[in-house]
């Protein structure tokens, strides 16, 4: 097949991985210094400790082909395999089949915020465990069987750790993963219900992504997949994948704007890097897009560095409800930053408060119960509509990352039974709820 080069794209060293399937990814390149190495478990370059991601040979020919491939594939995350580090039978083996999640024109939503130009909310509370971690950990499961391991883990804020025991379940794998000690219960439960091994850390996300660095270098972590650590530069191609299915659901176009929740930072950035896939493959028109990043206040050492014009991001110690995106150090925080500066968006936050109105507004408009990091960027939306920041008259789409029943605590106690009666039209009546 014919091959052409894109942004972090592979030279020579391709060919000296003979037996690594891992379909049109060829090299893994560092983001700073760009020095290739060889398809491996790597995450840091050996050089200059910058960040590697997966370099491609991807294919060329006519868009229109590509386009009809595509169509023709599977209504999941693999219909676009030709452009991910997967094997080209990857939709044969088994997995949970994430992603093609419903792109929801929200005109309910729209009129609330005085939007006019399209209003979309990409919903992925409808994947297999109910967030959008199942398209990262789908394709870091590939690259743990490519390499061998025999264990899955993690570190996470919630999400993550149920994907993960999730997809080791469906593909025999054990899985043995970490997470703070005080999250919420729904998604304690929905991660140790698939078997794996689930361990509590004392100390927040940090703590815990500290731990499991030092188990990878130690003898006891031999033979694991750290899918967010070691598997790092797989995993995070996964979030392409969302670029992938708005522009097609767009009918193959870009949007003007995207608002993303920022935990890590990674799903921005490589949201960014499918619409710049797309763009040079021709499957998309080249033309401008703004890029938003959204944070809760009480964890937003980005949205802090944008404000204050920084090109570093200074650690936050974590204190809101929006528990999946507390993350205090972010590492692609800084490519964050270049990202909404160079797409001519921002980075903004919310009050836990704002979070929750905001929870409930999408529910209430579209019926979307979406998790506290969907309040987050429907909240940040919000914001900035009413600051002028975001233009009303543009295309505009909102991502709401996971299912609000992870996140019950959040509105709980402002979400209850309008009243109770007795079984009796009378007191119906009395109650005051019978229709005009």
């Amino acid at each position: 097949m014919a091959v052409q080069t894109v942004a972090g794209t592979a030279d020579t060293t391709a060919s000296a991985t003979p037996n690594v399937d891992l379909g049109p990814a060829a090299a893994l390149s560092c983001r700073e210094c760009g020095e290739r190495f060889e398809l491996g478990p790597l995450f840091a370059c050996a050089s200059c400790f910058g960040p590697l991601e997966v370099a491609y040979e991807l294919p060329t020919g006519a868009p229109e082909e590509l386009r009809k491939r595509i169509e023709a594939g599977p209504d999941n995350i693999w219909r676009y395999a030709p452009l991910l580090p997967v094997p080209a039978d990857v939709a044969e083996k088994p997995n949970l089949n994430p992603g093609f999640t419903k792109l929801v024109k929200a005109d309910n939503l729209a009129r609330e915020l005085g939007v006019t130009g399209g209003l979309y909310v990409k919903d992925d509370s409808g994947n297999p465990t109910h967030s959008f971690k199942d398209r990262v950990v789908a394709i870091a499961v590939e690259a743990a069987r490519a390499f061998g391991f025999t264990t899955l883990s993690c570190s996470s804020t919630g999400n993550l750790a149920g994907a993960v025991g999730a997809a080791a379940a469906r593909a025999g794998l054990r899985s043995c993963v970490f997470i703070p000690h005080d999250l919420e219960q729904g998604k304690v439960v929905m991660a140790a219900v698939y078997g794996g091994e689930l361990v509590g850390i004392e100390g927040n996300y940090d703590d815990v992504n500290r731990f499991c660095s030092e188990l990878i270098g130690d003898p006891l972590g031999e033979g694991w997949g750290f899918v967010n650590v070691n598997l790092r530069p797989y995993y995070g191609e996964g979030s392409k994948t969302l670029a992938y299915e708005i522009c097609e659901q767009l009918g193959w176009r870009l949007p003007d704007q995207i608002v993303i929740p920022i935990a890590s930072g990674s799903q921005l950035t490589k949201i960014d890097k499918g619409f710049q896939e797309l763009i040079k493959l021709g499957l998309v028109e080249d033309r401008p897009y703004k890029i938003f990043g959204a944070q809760a206040e009480g964890c937003s050492p980005v949205s802090a560095a944008f404000k204050a014009g920084h090109d570093v991001v200074r650690p936050q110690k974590p204190n809101t409800i929006a528990k999946s995106l507390a993350i205090g150090n972010p590492a692609d925080g800084p490519y964050v930053l270049d990202i909404a500066r160079r797409t001519g968006g921002a980075v903004e936050d919310v009050i836990d408060e704002q979070v929750v109105d905001a929870i409930k507004l999408l529910a209430r408009t579209e019926g979307i119960f979406g998790e506290t990091a969907g309040g987050v960027t429907v909240g940040v939306t919000k914001k900035l509509v009413e600051a002028g920041v975001i233009d009303p008259t543009l295309t505009t789409v909102v991502l709401n990352t996971g299912d609000g029943l992870k996140t019950l605590d959040a509105v709980s106690a402002t979400s209850q039974a309008t009243a109770t009666i007795k079984p009796s039209l009378d007191a119906f009546r009395a109650a005051g709820l019978a229709s005009a």
